[in-house]
């Protein structure tokens, strides 16, 4: 499984369709897919998650970029790893170079998917938090079979 494939096609969709939304919305347009249930909500958030910490647009920059840079040095454990960390990893650096373009373009986020019971986020947003979900659970998997490996 290759890290840089999966990072550009995250990468691809998530702009593909960021760059749809904000061609054919206006901030704050709302589309309902299913009424009170899933709406197409163009929003820009200038913060993190759930918009804490709004207009540090620099500050997550940087902290992306970190993150991007430790994922460089340890690069030999994800992709060496179980096909689980490439995968995470591969999400994680695609989600977050697609959110890091948006920030350095515009200052903000663009967001679109809205279940009304969750603030707005989008493509990248998933992909970092299934990303990130992966590489513990592939960690989790590897700590349990050397346990077990270590009792026989």
């Amino acid at each position: 499984m290759n890290v840089i494939y999966i990072a550009l096609a995250v990468l691809a969709a998530d702009q593909a369709v960021k760059f749809y939304i904000a061609g054919h919305f206006a901030v704050g347009e709302s589309l309902p897919v299913a009424e009170n249930i899933f709406h197409i909500t163009y929003v820009l958030n200038a913060g993190a998650a759930f918009g804490i910490l709004e207009g540090n647009r620099w500050l997550f920059l940087a902290v992306a970029l970190v993150a991007l840079v430790l994922v460089w040095v340890e690069r030999r454990f994800f992709l060496e790893g179980d096909r689980l960390r490439c995968l995470g990893a591969g999400l994680f650096i695609g989600g977050a170079v697609g959110n890091c373009i948006d920030r350095f373009r515009q200052g903000a986020v663009i967001d679109f998917l809205d279940f009304r019971i969750w603030p707005v986020f989008n493509i990248a947003d998933m992909a970092i938090c299934v990303g990130v979900g992966a590489i513990i659970w592939g960690l989790y998997r590897q700590e349990y079979r050397e346990k077990k490996e270590k009792k026989n």
